[in-house]
């Protein structure tokens, strides 16, 4: 387990340095304090793995100072060691009830004090283990997490989480009387850029749109990969008319970007635009079909273009 950081809570001179040569002979590195006040502030600043705490010091109860430590986030993990001459169960109680990990009453043997604090640093050991093996798990399921609702390509939501969104801000829309605007975004002709260039290259440029799309939503606003050169935009609480101005940001955007694989790139947008409040839709499947429309509109029309439905 390494050489453990020992911090010693002992007013009583004698006793102090009797436990403190012993410690260092047994290989500890031991920081000694006389006092309550003493103790916190050792067990703030310094990196110590056990604390031996006497139960009656000048300024603060031994169960006190053990209370408080274990009250604030950056010591409750410590592991103490209660050591008094009160050795009677409501003070052994008192002691274990405040936090204690153990309760060792004097006069105690070296030899067993030397036990209690290995199996104190062994249990504290575990402990680290399991949280780090926790903390493995927790990224673990983070990213597994991510790879579900996340496009591989581009990073942004894929099809199925973009999904569970819609019908969750439609119902919200439509339960609050709320206006949602929805994009459904087109890469016009990209079948060009990959027969020219190669798929690779048109992997590049679908990630660079995204990301330009990314960069002209706001946060609270969904961006998604639909399929292949298709996205959809997501953008709660806003009619579709003045949602307009964020679709002609992004056709700006993407329009006037040098894409990194090669200067030649030039890529322009068709998009389609619908939203609530509207009559003729009543469900988040209407609502695709709307934006859908809409940007077969804008394509039919010559693409490069907004199209609201």
């Amino acid at each position: 387990m390494g050489k453990a950081r020992i911090l010693l809570v002992e007013d009583t001179k004698a006793q102090a340095t009797k436990i403190k040569n012993f410690l260092e002979v047994a290989g500890y590195d031991v920081i000694w304090v006389e006092d309550g006040m003493s103790a916190i502030k050792a067990a703030k600043s310094e990196q110590v793995d056990v604390i031996l705490l006497d139960l009656v010091l000048p300024d603060i109860d031994g169960n006190e100072v053990c209370r408080w430590l274990r009250l604030n986030e950056e010591t409750r993990d410590i592991a103490i060691i209660m050591l008094t001459a009160k050795g009677g169960t409501p003070d052994k109680v008192a002691g274990l009830t405040a936090g204690a990990d153990d309760y060792l009453p004097k006069p105690f043997d070296d030899v067993e004090l030397n036990a209690r604090i290995y199996a104190c640093l062994r249990t504290k050991s575990l402990q680290d283990e399991l949280k780090k093996k926790n903390k493995q798990l927790e990224d673990m399921l983070t990213q597994v997490e991510t790879l579900a609702i996340t496009d591989p390509l581009t990073g942004l939501y894929n099809r199925r989480r973009f999904e569970a969104i819609l019908t969750k801000e439609f119902r919200r829309a439509d339960r609050y009387g709320h206006p949602l605007s929805c994009f459904m975004i087109d890469a016009d002709h990209f079948k060009l850029v990959n027969d020219k260039f190669g798929h690779h290259t048109g992997d590049t440029v679908l990630k660079e749109i995204a990301a330009l799309i990314l960069k002209n939503v706001r946060e609270v606003d969904t961006a998604a990969r639909w399929g292949g050169e298709e996205f959809m935009v997501l953008i709660p609480s806003t009619t579709k008319e003045d949602s307009l101005q964020a679709a002609a940001r992004i056709m700006k955007a993407v329009t006037g970007h040098s894409f990194s694989a090669s200067p030649e790139i030039k890529v322009t947008l068709s998009i389609g635009v619908a939203g609530l409040p509207d009559k003729a839709i009543d469900s988040e499947d209407k609502l695709i079909q709307a934006v859908d429309t809409a940007l077969y509109e804008a394509k039919e029309k010559g693409r490069n273009r907004v199209v609201m439905g």
